[in-house]
């Protein structure tokens, strides 16, 4: 044993290898990504990033099936791209281990909306298991695949961000367990999911339920810790830690398994204190189930807590009407720092010409969704992966554009338009749709950590060698032109992202019709692959116009005169500002 710092998403990568897995498949998102890319780095194990969610799943279970354990992982958000195999699964039962990590993301720090999806648990009955540190997350990483191959099925591993991202001290043993394969027969009555097996499966999951109830009561995954008896409370995964601090004294039921729940374990506590309570956050998963039992809860002494957003010590302290510890005031005064552009991102230009022209934009996930913040507030709708495509051609056919006299352009990524925007671009270009679409392709998916894609053509195990992005065989890259032109895209064409005329060139052009369908892929590398720098510009008789600034680079500001400045700490001379400048004040080369 040796002791480790290890985050969540490590902790169940390490868990995971030791157990055995064979084979991981993942679509990169917070906070789930960093567990595929550090599974990808240890021997005798297989990872790949999938175009999405869906298929990641899907490979996992075809590896599964054919005997090897596997690991798929996702935000939580892609549980609901995956949720049409999951689904199906729960009633299949797999063959060799495969768990899903789950990683949702309360408070929605890098997300479209909070979602719990212990929900998906109990709607497909496989079981949930929850870790409240790293420590249980690598043991229950490891104890998932035993429960997986016991009760043929898949598991749930939830986690959150909180989990995945906070390092706690690990004892790791550090040796792998050599899995044989299992052997593989067929057996369509069990994976065939027509009307006739599917019926059959479902009384086979019933059966399975029933056991696994038995299971949790038994299992020491569930734990009561017997303190005070006045106040009991029943907690799962984070919040356990966070009840342990600012309630030291409580009773408490840890649930370290959330589908199926105990009931006569959580009877006996609830009977065994004099007011029982449920903590958890974002929604009433614990609290709906343990009322459903007839258990009855107690009210906070204080109010409640909060219905949305990470629930924090500060937060359950001040439900039980307990005063906070003394701390450090926080710091006053301090400047606001909005998420930005970086300095020379390709996306910045694009969006100071849909701004110029006032067009109708609907989004999409990714960094680009900063179109819709100041400065320039260019973006209408961002609801999910793949979206800004069908949206666009649901505008057109509203009339949007005609009735508003502004045109309408969807806007989407790379990474994301082979996640899901080509089924989205096919529905338009099936249905005759019209407009503009724009694809903006910088070379990698920057959002979740600068990981490959179909488009680039970067593999999970390049990235994990190091391969410079820039630098990948053309035979593996998505060709998006020919792709468009295939499905029978009117007009395609390749722009420069770094150059504000072309932009506003083919922008112009793409805009000013209405009897066809064009896709403008606006190219150039992320800054944060291509970290070259030119000579800083320089600025000579500025008129104070403040044009420059709002393009929205970091790097540009104001002195307190009012004239433009450039930060020579964080400029990597793009040009970009040059370009924007009315009257030419800005040299390209200073």
């Amino acid at each position: 044993m040796s002791k480790q710092l290890l985050s969540g998403n490590e902790a169940i990568a390490q868990g995971a290898w030791e157990a055995g897995v064979a084979v991981g498949a993942a679509y990169p998102g917070t906070p789930s990504t960093e567990t595929l890319e550090n599974l990808v780095r240890k021997p005798d194990v297989y990872c790949e990033w999938a175009p999405n969610e869906k298929v990641a799943f899907e490979v996992g279970l075809g590896a599964a099936i054919g005997g090897v354990r596997t690991l798929v992982t996702m935000k939580h958000v892609g549980v609901n791209v995956a949720a049409d195999p999951f689904m199906s699964t729960a009633n299949t039962g797999v063959n060799a281990g495969l768990v899903l990590l789950a990683a949702d993301d309360p408070s929605c720090y890098s997300s479209q909306n909070e979602q719990d999806s212990r929900h998906y648990a109990a709607f497909g009955r496989v079981p949930c298991v929850e870790p409240s540190n790293s420590q249980e997350a690598y043991e229950m990483a490891q104890e998932a695949f035993e429960i997986s191959e016991h009760f043929d099925t898949v598991v749930m591993l939830r986690e959150t961000m909180r989990i995945a991202h906070t390092k706690t001290l690990v004892n790791v043993a550090g040796n792998r367990t050599e899995v044989e394969p299992r052997s593989y027969e067929s057996h369509p009555e069990k994976f065939v999911m027509m009307p006739a097996n599917a019926v059959r499966r479902t009384l086979a999951v019933n059966d399975r339920e029933d056991e696994l109830v038995d299971w949790a009561e038994e299992t020491s995954l569930n734990r009561i810790e017997m303190r005070d008896t006045k106040v009991g409370i029943i907690c799962a995964g984070a919040l356990y830690v966070h009840v342990r601090e600012a309630m030291p004294d409580a009773s408490v039921l840890k649930l370290g398994v959330t589908w199926p729940l105990p009931p006569a374990k959580i009877r006996a506590f609830a009977q065994s204190v004099d007011a029982c309570y449920v903590v958890e956050e974002a929604n009433p998963y614990l609290e709906s189930r343990v009322r459903a039992m007839g258990i009855e809860l107690a009210a906070f002494p204080s109010g409640r807590l909060p219905r949305s957003g990470e629930i924090t010590p500060a937060h359950i302290r001040a439900a039980f009407g307990l005063a906070e510890p003394a701390h450090l005031a926080a710091e006053q005064g301090l400047p606001p720092r909005p998420p930005a552009f970086c300095a020379g991102c390709p996306h910045r230009l694009v969006y100071v010409e849909l701004r110029r022209i006032k067009a109708i934009v609907t989004g999409d996930i990714g960094c680009y969704t900063l179109g819709a913040v100041a400065p320039f507030r260019a973006v209408d709708s961002v609801i999910d992966m793949g979206a800004s495509l069908s949206m666009a051609h649901g505008m057109e056919l509203a009339g949007a554009g005609e009735r508003t006299g502004r045109p309408v352009v969807g806007v989407i990524g790379d990474s994301t338009f082979a996640h899901s925007g080509i089924t989205s671009l096919l529905g338009t270009v099936y249905n005759g749709g019209k407009g503009t679409l724009c694809i903006l392709d910088n070379r990698t998916t920057a959002m979740t950590g600068t990981q490959g894609n179909p488009v680039n053509g970067v593999t999970l195990t390049d990235q994990a060698a190091r391969v410079n992005p820039l630098d990948v065989p053309a035979g593996k890259q998505l060709d998006l032109v020919k792709l468009c032109e295939a499905m029978g895209v009117d007009e395609v064409q390749v722009v420069d992202a770094q150059d504000m005329l072309a932009i506003r060139r083919a922008l112009k052009e793409a805009t000013s019709h209405t009897d066809k369908l064009s896709v403008i892929i606006f190219k150039a590398p992320c800054r944060l692959i291509d970290r070259s720098r030119k000579p800083m510009p320089a600025i000579t008789d500025c008129r104070r116009c403040g044009t420059c600034i709002q393009i929205g680079c970091p790097a540009l500001g104001r002195d307190e005169t009012g004239y433009a400045v450039i930060d020579p700490n964080q400029c990597i001379g793009c040009g970009q500002c040059a370009q924007a400048c009315p009257f030419g004040c800005i040299a390209k080369e200073g």
